[in-house]
């Protein structure tokens, strides 16, 4: 059974643990700028949005790689990046229309969520769980779709 990370906004208190979680996992830091999970502070809105990679069927990142340095890890679904075949081209980051797909300057590589190998740790910091990792055929890209949508259009009315 494929999980994907399903996310409840409107559970969100914007504490950023599911930020430093990330970047302690993946840089061995507690900075929130090397998180591969953002969360969107909409002030306006008293709101926040946690928002990471989809690992979309469709994967435009992977297809778009001119090195295949972007590949589907079998046991978690999730696409991933090479850093020994990633020429840090960026061209990934043009192609992800979701703009989850981020350049690493002090690595010179791409960087992504890949779900932590199938224990994704901002599910697991976050305290109340507006990051929960479950069954992939219940979260639906469709519904992340929505949410993102309506985010991007708040976000141009406020602009």
């Amino acid at each position: 059974m494929q999980k994907s990370l399903n996310i409840d906004p409107g559970k969100c208190t914007g504490c950023l643990q599911c930020e430093l979680a990330c970047s302690y996992d993946n840089e061995g830091v507690f900075n929130p700028s090397k998180s591969r999970i953002k969360v969107f502070n909409f002030e306006t809105e008293g709101r926040f949005v946690p928002y990471t990679c989809t690992q979309c069927d469709e994967a435009w990142c992977m297809h778009a790689c001119p090195v295949d340095a972007i590949s589907v890890d079998a046991a978690t679904g999730a696409k991933v990046v090479s850093d020994a075949l990633c020429v840090g081209c960026k061209v990934c980051t043009i192609a992800c229309p979701f703009g989850t797909v981020n350049y690493n300057t002090a690595t010179g590589k791409v960087i992504k969520c890949d779900l932590c190998g199938g224990a994704p740790e901002c599910a697991k910091a976050c305290p109340t769980d507006a990051i929960t990792f479950v069954d992939a055929n219940w979260t639906g890209l469709e519904k992340m779709r929505a949410w993102a949508a309506r985010t991007d259009s708040g976000a141009t009315a406020s602009a």
